[in-house]
Order: structure tokens, then C-alpha cells, then sequence
């Protein structure tokens, strides 16, 4: 269903002007505590207080800027992961006029039955179990009203949060961060992209019989409203105490999963939140789940993942130097070549080792990451504010929460080896090359 003149619940002005008013009644707490003086670990408490209130595209959105490293102030961070997903799912009456609106009057006879009671709510929409009249077990996936002007609303609302952010701490310059993350939520409402999404994974997997996606009903499918088939399966957190080779089996499909697509077509599932994969019997077949936020990135930009590995691998900073210029990094100098790698060192250490280790390899997983992002927040300081460019957003953001279940599951796996075997041969224009035409097959 396309925004035309007649789509009720298009970008509308006066649901905007409703969602800024409620987010700045929730947020007027926050406002408050700034004015009086009140410290960061105080006002970091009083937002987070006021964004689980608030709920919808503005937590989402919270939740997703504290998984990328050093973007917001650490009080900030440590609060906001703090957000849960989980969201009171909308009445039967809602769901009968999102289905009619989808699907027309008698929406219910394209099912053999539908359940009434949602099987999951988050910040966007919720799903509901169904099925399909030939058998199939299926997942409805329902957006919540208003969505689009909520989102610009709060995209809004996020640029003046970020405004105090930089008053605070000038270190990180979020200008394109959050062009980027603005971009990836008007995505995320497009179910009809997200289909498509779904088919490009399909086809990017298809020689991975153990990794599996849903497959999607374009007729019982719109732009508000996506089915697919339900995939069965226990998620992650399920899998902490298995034996070790059940663990390493998981990691080692996640792996395939994320940087297969990655180094092969330039695309990622930027969405590394542990709920969006889960497992069956024996953890012998992952599913992947949800397809909301996955980035397409142009060829160089791989030039230059695989171009800094190989110049961290080799010690030559020349190379290192031309990948930040690909990524498009401004600016460079001595100093800040020197800040950008020691966080590279710490994102790519477990690919740039050649044996069999986790991949905080022994230190303990609330220590991971700490004091390397200390040290490259301090020295930022001297040299800032630092422009983060867009495409580095969601690549960091996905190799981070790529890394937090590999620190769950405890990993014991040889993972320079295995990024080694996924970029041999590497060349952009090939990658460029299968990257067309897989997006021109499934119609991006």
C-alpha cells in the first residue's frame, strides 16, 4: 500500500504534532534534571526513564545508538541498553482494522485460522501465528498505526537528544550517524522491502542448507502487513549451557550467516539483537528471523573491510590509512590514524589471529571492549569532534552484536581462519558484479 492522498496513515502533520507532544511530556523530566545541574549518570537515568515511556521509533532508535561504540557519552550507553524491546501488544480491534485495511473486508477467510493474541509486540509492530489453508504455519507481522509521522517525529526529537549529547561531550560528531540511522528506520516500515529482503537472504544462503529463512506470502503481504512462514526454533539465550561443540556450532553459523552475505555481496542484517535468531533441535539448523534493517553497501566500501584486515595483518599503515579514506573517514592525520586503528585492533583482533580462541580470548565480557574504548575517547578528545561517516554505522553496530553472541555462547573457534577462507579471492568488481544481480532478482 503506497502513501497516496487517501493513505490514512501517511506521514501526517497532526499525528507528528501528537507524537512530539507526548514524547516532550515524557521527556519534560529530563529537561528538568538538565536545567537543575543534575549530573550525566543522573540525567542518563531520567532519559531512559522517559524513552520506555515514550516506547515506539524514539526507543528503538536509543536502543540501537547505545550498541555503536563511543557514539553517545558512556552514562548514556549503559542506560539505554537498559531499554527493553518488549512492547504491550495492541487489542483484537486494532488487528481487525489493520487486516481489513490490508487485506480487504473478509481478510479472515484467506486463513484457515488466526490467532487472536499476539505471539510477540516490539516498538514497531507485532506478530500474530496463523494458518495458511494448505497447512503451513504462519507469522503476521502487523505495524502499529501512525508509525511513519511517529518516526519522523522522533527522528526530530532525536536530533535536539544528540544536540545535548554534543554539549557534553564533543568528541563524536553524529551528523551523518544519524542521516543513517534516519534512513534505516523509514526502511524498517516498508514491509514490502522487507520481503525483498527476505528473498535476497534466501538467495545469498542458498548454498548453506543449515541456515534457513522464512519464506514470504506476497498476497497475504502490503506495505503495513507481512506473512511468512513461522520458523520453529529456541533462541540463543536457550543455548548458553550446552555442551562446548553445540556452542562452536552456533558461532560457526552465525559466522556464515552474517559475513557470508557481507564479503560476497556487500550486505548486512544490521540488526544484531539476540531474538532475531533462533535454532532447532540440536542446534543443527539456525533460522533468521527478522529482516527489518539490513544495509546494502556499494563494492569499495568492502574494499575497504577487507582492505583494513589485510593492512592490520601485514602492518602496513598505508594501506590501513587508504581503508579509513575509503570508508570515508575525513581529515586523517597521524594522530587520528592512530585512535581509528586501535579500535579496529580491538573490532578485528579475533580475524587477524590464526588459532583456535574466543573472541575476547579470556578476558572477562564486562571488561571486553572497556579499555580500548577509553583510551580512543580520550585521545578523540585532543582531536575531535570526529565525523563518524554514515556506511560506518551499521557495520560496526552488526560486528559488535555479532561479538556479543559469540561472548554468550563462549566460542572456541579459529576465526581468522574462517574470514580468511570467506575473502579469498576477494575483488570488488565481482563482488559489485553478484551484488546487481542478486538485488535486480529479488526487485531492489
Amino acid at each position: 500500500m503506497s502513501d497516496s492522498p487517501k493513505d490514512p496513515e501517511r506521514n501526517r502533520i497532526t499525528a507528528r504534532i501528537g507524537r512530539v507532544a507526548k514524547v516532550g511530556a515524557n521527556m519534560s523530566g529530563a529537561v528538568a534534571a538538565r536545567v537543575s545541574g543534575a549530573d550525566q549518570a543522573t540525567l542518563a537515568r531520567t532519559l531512559r526513564k522517559a524513552l520506555g515511556q515514550s516506547k515506539g521509533p524514539l526507543m528503538k532508535v536509543a536502543q540501537l545508538l547505545a550498541t555503536i561504540p563511543d557514539l553517545l557519552p558512556e552514562a548514556y550507553a549503559e542506560e539505554f541498553r537498559k531499554l527493553q524491546a518488549q512492547a504491550p501488544p495492541m487489542g483484537w480491534p486494532f488487528v481487525q482494522r489493520r487486516m481489513r485495511a490490508e487485506l480487504g473486508e473478509n481478510w479472515e477467510t484467506r486463513f484457515a485460522s488466526f490467532e487472536r493474541e499476539a505471539a510477540a509486540a516490539a516498538s514497531l509492530g507485532q506478530v500474530h501465528r496463523a494458518v495458511a489453508h494448505d497447512g503451513r504455519a504462519l507469522a503476521c507481522k502487523l505495524q502499529y498505526p501512525d508509525m511513519a509521522s511517529a518516526v519522523e517525529a522522533d527522528l526530530g526529537q532525536l536530533k535536539t537528544l544528540l544536540n545535548l549529547f554534543k554539549s557534553m561531550d564533543r568528541t563524536i560528531d553524529s551528523t551523518e550517524a544519524i542521516e543513517e540511522v534516519g534512513e534505516r528506520l523509514r526502511e524498517e516500515l516498508d514491509y514490502a522491502r522487507e520481503l525483498k529482503h527476505m528473498r535476497l537472504f534466501a538467495l545469498m544462503l542458498a548454498d548453506e542448507p543449515r541456515i534457513r529463512t522464512p519464506e514470504p506470502l506476497e498476497e497475504l503481504s502490503s506495505k503495513r502487513l507481512l506473512t511468512m512462514t513461522w520458523l520453529e526454533g529456541r533462541g540463543l539465550m536457550h543455548w548458553l549451557d550446552a555442551p562446548q561443540d553445540t556452542r562452536n556450532r552456533i558461532a560457526e553459523l552465525l559466522f556464515k550467516a552474517w559475513w557470508g552475505p557481507m564479503t560476497h555481496y556487500g550486505v548486512i542484517h544490521g540488526d544484531p539483537h539476540l531474538g532475531n535468531y533462533a535454532l532447532t533441535e540440536n542446534a543443527e539448523r539456525l533460522h533468521l528471523i527478522d529482516f527489518g534493517c539490513v544495509r546494502v553497501f556499494p563494492a569499495r566500501f568492502l574494499e575497504g573491510v577487507v582492505g583494513l584486515w589485510r593492512g592490520l595483518k601485514a602492518e602496513d599503515m598505508d594501506q590501513v590509512a587508504h581503508s579509513y579514506e575509503i570508508w570515508g573517514f575525513k581529515n586523517l592525520n597521524a594522530e587520528l590514524i592512530d585512535a581509528l586503528t586501535m579500535w579496529a585492533r580491538f573490532i578485528y583482533g579475533p580475524l587477524l589471529d590464526d588459532r583456535v580462541r574466543t573472541i575476547a580470548d579470556d578476558v572477562p565480557p564486562a571488561q571486553y571492549g572497556r579499555r580500548e574504548a577509553f583510551e580512543v575517547r580520550k585521545r578523540l578528545k585532543t582531536l575531535g569532534p570526529v565525523l563518524i561517516p554514515r556506511e560506518f554505522v551499521f557495520m560496526d553496530r552488526a560486528a559488535i552484536g555479532l561479538g556479543a553472541a559469540f561472548l554468550h555462547l563462549r566460542a572456541e573457534l579459529n576465526l581468522g581462519a574462517m574470514f580468511a577462507d570467506s575473502v579469498e579471492g576477494f575483488s570488488a568488481e565481482a563482488l559489485a558484479a553478484r551484488q546487481s544481480e542478486a538485488l535486480a532478482r529479488v526487485g531492489l
